[in-house]
């Protein structure tokens, strides 16, 4: 890195927090926007507040001025045959001997008008004959590190696109440019850098996204085809519809997709991965019914992890009356057992008297041993390590996997985001789901909802109340509804007569769990949480969900939160209640009163926010994307994927293009293995 002009081992360390330690890396440290300078303005049009390039005559001699000790200005006033305008610089005393009265110049900078004044403050400039460098053109804005300047990066770049010209891998075949459109490699960083126009910069950035997607399409792909190379279990093909004519209800079509796919996987030979991804109410735990009664066909054992023990308890109760018709037995396992009650439930497993346990972590507890273990469930991905699952993974021979997620994200997002993992879609909701019908409200809404609240209560019905946070320290954020602090006040002054709870993540667990026990056995009125009930047990009786402060909220999360209600007979409701921030949030919350569709409301999350929610949620690194942003590059991605797996299906091995293999090896050995 040192032999780059201005890099020496000082801005090399600086660097280096960047994530930029060789030459390529800061080739691909690519700009974050640009200032267009290239337009020459007139003084004239300027508006106030407004940036621009102005070519100008020095009409006045620079003055310096001493206002105080540590504030020196240099002052002057420049022309075009339109206007006149005055600059000032802060703190700058050299620019005195630099600027001649006379003169021909490019400034560029920020404009203000002043009355009838025009004030150009701490400009960057350039003579005339000899602008280019810094004015004159599109200069690229570089995220930067404290002692590290864009005129230093840039200048480093520019001596290593010099460097490195004619050098660069060229990754992407030459069919693939053609059909696409797009620039070579050499052509694409020289204009991703230093484009003469913003059309050369964007045509050099679809060229560099649709590389970085199809690079990461690559490798995804032959970990999957690795992964499809470990030996499993054979888990013989059963017909499902004997299980599906079992059950007291029809199962969607989409249902039955998810089923027969996961059935597939596990017949093969090969480690199955798959997510099961669907909205809430979309029946997923049927899903993992099925397939726990294909194993238990084939004198395996299951194993169904939930995030916590309410939660088990209702899985336990569901998949037990789904299951035990076919004789299967099913035993629980959670931490809060009785030893003797665990040392019965570990007994049955390791004699294969039980053939699915259902539990929490207490799964992977040293003891636990299983008789032959075939497959493991995880409910809410997100909720679980990579490690927990792979402790579990190492109580047996690699068994198959099935992740059950009511995180609804856009396939070609999830497909990136989870990796390897074959991803089912239940985007179908049984018949007589109810759509819960969900209101924006200001604060002048208040004593309205709450006389609809004590009605709904009147009427046998319980309430959710979530907030943004909890209360104490938090409490500086005065603008936003803390839990605490609104369940005193419910409680005390405006519902005295309600048993009024209070649930959030920094209460113990055995407190969080008696809390949501006594809301679903149906003995607490209102429940006011914090986004820890986001995942939670079915409570069929609660039919409004009330969102404090619900701008602060993701629509995805707040789908989450809408989908505790409406599990039951009753209508049900949603309140959202909009803070102080108007303008975006409010269109984000009319998006909630509008959908009702899980992945429609991500589709739009995803516009609104971008993906770092869906990110924020993964257990283990993919490699940082360097210049797609997937918020608009979801056609692209699609491109890059459709490619990449045609490609893996001609050359699994990448054989006949060795810079596109070498680059995927060392992409993925650094961001994900190390």
């Amino acid at each position: 890195m040192r032999y780059a002009k201005g890099i020496g081992e000082q801005r090399a360390k600086i660097l280096n927090k960047l994530g930029v330690y060789t030459l390529q890396d800061l080739l691909s440290y690519f700009p974050r926007d640009y200032q267009d300078r290239s337009v020459i303005r007139e003084l004239s049009e300027l508006q106030s507040g407004e940036s621009a390039c102005v070519r100008v005559l020095v009409v006045s001699r620079p003055v310096l001025a001493r206002i105080r000790k540590g504030m020196e200005l240099v002052k002057f006033r420049i022309a075009d045959e339109t206007a006149a305008a005055d600059v000032t610089f802060f703190n700058q005393s050299y620019v005195k001997n630099q600027i001649v009265s006379g003169g021909s110049y490019l400034f560029y900078g920020r404009f203000q008008r002043n009355g009838n004044r025009l004030e150009l403050l701490n400009p960057v400039f350039e003579k005339a004959e000899t602008a280019g460098g810094s004015t004159g053109r599109i200069v690229p804005v570089y995220r930067l590190s404290a002692g590290l300047s864009q005129k230093v990066l840039s200048k480093a770049i520019e001596q290593g696109l010099d460097e490195l010209a004619g050098q660069l891998p060229e990754l992407l075949p030459e069919e693939l440019r053609q059909k696409y459109g797009l620039m070579d490699c050499t052509e694409a960083y020289r204009d991703i850098h230093f484009p003469a126009t913003m059309a050369a910069a964007e045509e050099a950035r679809k060229r560099l996204v649709f590389e970085e997607l199809f690079v990461l399409a690559c490798g995804l792909g032959r970990m999957k085809v690795r992964r499809r190379e470990q030996a499993a279990r054979v888990i013989p093909a059963v017909d499902p519809e004997v299980f599906f004519r079992s059950l007291p209800f029809q199962l969607t079509g989409a249902q039955q997709r998810a089923v027969r796919q996961a059935l597939a996987d596990m017949a093969c030979g090969s480690v199955m991965n798959r997510l099961v991804q669907g909205d809430v109410g979309s029946g997923k735990t049927v899903v993992a019914a099925a397939c726990i009664w294909a194993v238990k066909q084939a004198g395996y054992q299951a194993a169904f992890m939930a995030p916590t023990e309410l939660l088990a308890d209702q899985h336990a109760d569901t998949l037990d009356k789904l299951l035990s018709p076919f004789g299967i037995r099913t035993v629980l396992l959670k931490g809060s057992m009785r030893a003797a009650q665990k040392r019965i439930a570990r007994e049955a497993l390791a004699f294969g008297q039980a053939d699915l346990v259902v539990g929490t972590h207490a799964i992977l507890s040293e003891g636990v041993e299983f008789q032959d273990l075939a497959l493991v469930i995880t409910d809410e991905q997100h909720r679980f390590g990579v490690e927990q699952r792979a402790a579990l993974a190492a109580k047996t021979r690699q068994p198959h996997v099935l992740v059950m997620s009511a995180t609804p994200i856009p396939r070609t997002l999830a497909l990136i985001i989870y990796g390897d993992v074959d991803v089912s879609i239940i985007d179908e909701l049984p018949p007589g789901r109810q759509r819960v019908d969900t209101f924006a409200v200001g604060e002048g809404m208040r004593e309205r909802i709450n006389r609809f609240i004590a009605r709904l209560v009147g009427e046998g019905r319980q309430v959710y109340v979530v907030c943004p946070m909890i209360g104490d320290e938090e409490q500086t954020a005065m603008d936003l509804k803390s839990a605490k602090e609104l369940h005193r006040r419910l409680q005390e002054e405006t519902f005295p007569d309600l048993n009024v709870a209070l649930l959030h993540g920094k209460m113990k667990a055995a407190e969080k769990e008696a809390v949501m026990a006594s809301f679903a056995a149906g003995e607490t009125d209102i429940l006011v949480a914090t986004t820890v009930i986001e995942v939670g047990v079915d409570v069929p009786n609660a039919a409004l969900m009330v969102v404090e402060n619900a701008e602060r909220f993701g629509l995805s999360q707040l789908h989450q939160l809408r989908g505790r209600v409406g599990r039951g007979q009753h209508k049900s409701y949603c309140v959202l209640f909009q803070g102080s921030d108007g303008g975006d949030s409010k269109t984000r919350l009319e998006i909630m009163t509008r959908l009702s569709d899980g992945f429609k409301i991500s589709e739009e999350d995803l516009k609104l926010r971008g993906p770092g929610d869906f990110f924020g949620s993964r257990q283990h690194g993919l490699p940082q994307l360097q210049v797609a942003d997937l918020a608009s590059s979801l056609d692209v991605l699609a491109w890059a994927q459709r490619e990449a797996a045609a490609l893996l299906e001609r050359d699994p091995e990448l054989e006949s293009l060795p810079r596109l293999r070498e680059r995927v090896e060392r992409l993925f050995r650094e961001k994900i293995s190390g």
